[in-house]
């Protein structure tokens, strides 16, 4: 296998100076869940987290990292964010906004730097596993490292 052609969360990290590894997997034509990539890259189910962008009424977009087997509270969610209400962003415009596409949406590298919060889950943890910023690709890193690339809050947005 050659090097791999770095992706824009790759980069950043680099700039940074940020430690991490990369995790490669096999990518199917359909959408693979959370728990079927932790299962493909031998991680515990509980250091996946998937990368989530939301919108409000005025299509001004909030990110938000929570563990792939969890649900996010979309009340907790907007009042993090400060707003009443909160929407998925369409899918059609993930590229647009972010750069990246689903299933390879990072938290890190994005178009702009969006109001992020990451789910406190992730504190109990030593490093968590993101997107890499490309589908096969994910990122492992150190969750204090994430917080400080992505400027993040770190409190509870999951159902309990």
């Amino acid at each position: 296998m050659g090097k791999t052609k770095k992706t824009n969360a790759m980069r950043m990290l680099d700039r940074a100076k940020v430690a991490y590894q990369t995790n490669v997997f096999e990518v199917t034509e359909e959408h693979q869940t959370g728990e079927q990539i932790a299962a493909l890259v031998h991680a515990n189910v509980e250091d996946v987290y998937k990368t989530l962008v939301l919108e409000n009424a005025n299509h001004d977009h909030f990110v938000f990292v929570i563990p792939v087997n969890a649900t996010l509270d979309m009340k907790k969610a907007a009042h993090e964010a400060g707003e009443k209400k909160l929407n998925l962003m369409p899918l059609d415009q993930l590229k647009q906004v972010t750069g990246y596409i689903r299933g390879g949406c990072s938290p890190i590298g994005m178009k702009h730097l969006f109001q992020t919060v990451i789910d406190q889950s992730a504190l109990q943890r030593e490093q968590i596993y993101i997107s890499g910023g490309q589908r096969g690709m994910q990122i492992i890193i150190a969750v204090k490292d994430l917080v400080a690339m992505t400027n993040a809050k770190v409190t509870s947005v999951i159902h309990d």
